[in-house]
């Protein structure tokens, strides 16, 4: 399928918006605070926060360059707010009123009128009029002035180049000095109704690009996307072409309410799991997604940040370290045998199932990547004190996964891999018992290059357990980006056969989570993602879903949508594949006399001087050929009329044998295993694309043969010849059973034909001609099948 990474619109529909649409004001606040931004009109907003520390103080964020929606849908950069009014009735509660000390303060950052970086503090007040906690606050931009009393402390603002504003707020009894906690939690909100920008730039260009529907649905997260408003988020998901289910990761940061405890912010076991914030905004997430025909699906992890996570609920390997993952700041994994802990991810369960049934959405409800902690070094987690107890007080060390294990160890492995399945059937339990007498659909996560780790082939007795087997969950999902995006095609068909012949989940009954590029810098990996998603749909998964609407954003990732119906469609009359090709040879040999044409295509330019300017438009020749030359009897020419009715003239494609070039041995040489290098190994890679080199130096010509004779392929690793550990894929990739080693040059040798079509509809053929010995003209082209 084809696809775009886009960096900006080129042409593409735009419509306009007020600037300070309630849509896309952000949030931002210090950890452990929290704070959501929900637009409930066109108009108005809404902000929920969750204040925790004497120092807490939030900002509601208008940018003047939208970094955050796909470069299709942003609206466009405009600095300037000269002759620009602002607008707004301000409804506040259990925040700093308007009229105190660190009241609401709209700070503003930009160059002043020499071009110098400037910040200016305008406070709310001084514009404001009704009461510290009711009133209507008018800003023009011309006539702003920043300081705290006016006209004494009057510091006029630059309207000409402002980057981006704020509006502050903080709990009552805010200290900016002191990280001392508050008494207790304070919740506090901020209304702003009747939002209205007015005056000569009181509008702003916004890309309104609706993509027809691609076939796929799509992946959020609550820890990347909760400061934006969730109507932003579902109006970029619907208009680049998604449907049916969002995966919707409610995170491991975020969303659950903190207490104070020995000195540290860490989620209490009894009371709501969820902060306000939360609340507010995923109240608005489902009811919205709802309304525009998503279908949302909440993904609960055994993820937590390590800062909020009571010492008690973390997996341990065998020394007490805890279970930390990579990120920075790290997140921990919840033991599975900690009951504490697995109750608190039931009550948080629950109430998301109450949130979804509460917006009329049905009730479904992913358990996101269970496991058992396992370390690159192979230290395996299972050795916390609530392990311990439930392995009988003393189980056997496992000091490294990646060696061999003996008979009480493998025990050891199963019986964790049985506590960890009945830890997430309880959870589903919980969320079914909560929802009832609603159905629930459960999934199961399953991120294979973890789970299936293949230097650690014993892993699956605890990280993928039989307990899991269908009907366990009513869908399997699967997700193996790592490899992916590595290349590592070998561990992945393995872990496919492995999780299907383990679990049982037919193909109907699994989806394809693909994604995701992690860095902006590595957005090439989208071609290999997008290749994965071809292979789920060919797969027939249930659903396909990228992952995720952040990165698919960022790098400006476009799915087109299919250009035909899926081959489980029914057949139309008279419908043919696109790129039809009917893998026969031209059955007539070519003689000496047969016209052989390679041809690039390269656009010179000529200055007014003579010196030139020639640019390669294909990295590769392209070869016409014509074969009316080989023609040398009746009975030939009657075969070559009935191949190219067969073929419908150049509507289905053929094998060539080109005679003067069909061997990786020079031209036309006997072929040997060590003819062409085709690849290094790199101990994950295990598929090398066919290849053949013309010409010596630093940059060859390289032609990807995808045609190969296979039973004159031959390969070797390192020189070595290999049989039996590969087999030949389709476009004449090689295939092997295990990835040669890091540094290993793989080679082959072959012969091969050319994939080609007939150059022209009509086959004009001269009976007295032919008789006279004049041969026919019969073009023939390449037909381009890889890059």
């Amino acid at each position: 399928m084809a696809f775009w990474l886009a960096t900006k619109r080129e042409g593409q529909a735009s419509d306009w918006i007020m600037r300070f649409d309630p849509r896309f004001w952000t949030v931002n606040f210090p950890r452990p605070m929290m704070a959501a931004v929900v637009s409930t009109g066109p108009a108005a907003l809404r902000v929920d926060a969750a204040f925790l520390r004497k120092a807490d103080l939030g900002g509601l964020i208008w940018d003047s360059a939208d970094t955050l929606d796909h470069p299709l849908l942003a609206y466009r950069t405009d600095r300037d707010y000269a002759h620009t009014s602002l607008r707004f009735r301000w409804r506040s509660s259990g925040v700093l009123p308007l009229d105190v000390v660190n009241g609401p303060t709209l700070t503003i950052e930009g160059k002043d009128a020499a071009g110098a970086p400037r910040t200016w503090y305008a406070r709310l007040w001084n514009y404001a009029s009704g009461s510290p906690e009711d009133a209507v606050i008018a800003l023009d931009f011309s006539q702003l002035d920043g300081g705290f009393r006016l006209p004494d402390d009057a510091d006029r603002v630059w309207p000409g180049a402002i980057d981006r504003m704020f509006i502050s707020f903080a709990p009552p009894g805010y200290d900016g000095a002191s990280a001392d906690p508050l008494p207790a939690q304070v919740e506090g909100w901020i209304e702003m109704t009747d939002i209205t920008a007015d005056g000569a730039r009181a509008m702003l260009e916004i890309g309104d690009v609706i993509m027809p529907a691609n076939g796929l649905a799509l992946a959020t997260g609550f820890d990347d996307q909760g400061v934006q408003t969730p109507a932003r988020l579902l109006r970029g998901a619907r208009q680049l072409g998604y449907r049916g289910s969002i995966v919707h990761y409610v995170g491991m940061s975020h969303y659950f309410r903190l207490a104070r405890q020995d000195g540290a912010f860490v989620t209490p076991l009894t009371g709501d799991p969820l902060n306000a914030p939360t609340r507010a905004w995923h109240r608005a997430f489902f009811t919205d997604a709802i309304a525009l025909g998503f279908s949302p699906i909440a993904s609960l992890s055994y993820e937590l940040l390590d800062q909020h996570c009571p010492a008690a609920w973390k997996q341990r390997d065998l020394d007490g370290n805890p279970a930390l993952t990579g990120w920075v700041p790290p997140s921990t994994i919840l033991s599975p045998t900690n009951q504490q802990a697995m109750a608190w991810l039931q009550s948080v369960a629950t109430a998301f199932a109450g949130l979804m049934t509460e917006a009329e959405a049905p009730v479904r409800f992913q358990v996101g990547e269970p496991w058992w902690w396992t370390f690159a070094d192979g230290r395996i987690c299972l050795y916390d004190d609530a392990a311990r107890a439930a392995f009988a007080g003393a189980p056997p060390a496992i000091p490294d996964m990646r060696q061999p294990l003996g008979p009480e160890q493998t025990a050891l492995l199963d019986q964790a891999g049985a506590l960890l399945a009945q830890s997430t059937a309880d959870l589903v339990a919980a969320v079914r018992q909560a929802a009832a007498p609603a159905p629930v659909e459960a999934l199961a996560l399953v991120f294979a290059p973890t789970l299936l780790a293949p230097d650690m082939p014993e892993l699956k007795r605890a990280n993928l357990p039989l307990g899991w087997a269908a009907p366990a969950f009513d869908r399997l999902q699967v997700e193996d980006y790592d490899w992916l995006t590595a290349g590592a095609d070998g561990f992945r068909r393995a872990a496919y056969a492995l999780i299907d012949a383990r679990l049982g989940y037919p193909p109907h009954e699994q989806d394809y989570l693909a994604g995701f590029v992690l860095n902006a810098d590595q957005s090439v990996q989208w071609r290999r993602i997008d290749a994965g998603i071809d292979e789920a749909v060919a797969r027939r998964a249930h659903e396909v879903v990228v992952w995720a609407l952040p990165q698919i954003a960022r790098d400006g990732y476009v799915r087109l949508p299919p250009t035909s119906a899926p081959s489980s469609s029914p057949a139309q009359p008279g419908a043919d594949p696109m790129q039809a090709f009917d893998d026969t040879l031209y059955p007539l040999a070519l003689g000496r006399d047969a016209t052989v044409v390679p041809e690039f295509s390269t656009s010179v330019s000529v200055t007014a001087s003579g010196f030139e300017r020639r640019n390669s438009v294909w990295s590769n020749a392209r070869l016409r050929f014509d074969v009316g030359p080989g023609v040398r009897s009746e009975a030939e020419l009657g075969e070559l009329i009935a191949f190219f009715r067969a073929r419908r003239g150049p509507a289905r494609g053929f094998r060539l044998r080109d005679p003067s070039d069909h061997s990786s041995n020079a031209m036309v040489g006997t072929p040997g295993p060590r003819d062409q290098q085709i690849g290094i190994g790199d101990g994950l890679a295990t598929d090398f694309a066919l290849v053949k080199r013309y010409g010596s130096g630093d940059e060859p010509q390289i032609r990807r043969i995808t045609r190969p004779d296979f039973a004159s392929v031959s390969v070797s690793v390192n020189g070595a010849v290999q049989v039996g550990n590969w087999q030949m894929a389709d476009g004449g990739v090689v295939v092997f059973d295990a990835p040669p080693a890091a540094g290993a040059a793989v080679c082959a040798g072959f012969l091969f034909d050319v994939p080609v079509r007939f150059a022209e509809d009509s086959l004009e053929v001269s009976g007295a001609a032919f008789a006279a010995g004049e041969a026919p003209s019969v073009p023939v082209v390449e037909i381009r099948e890889a890059s």
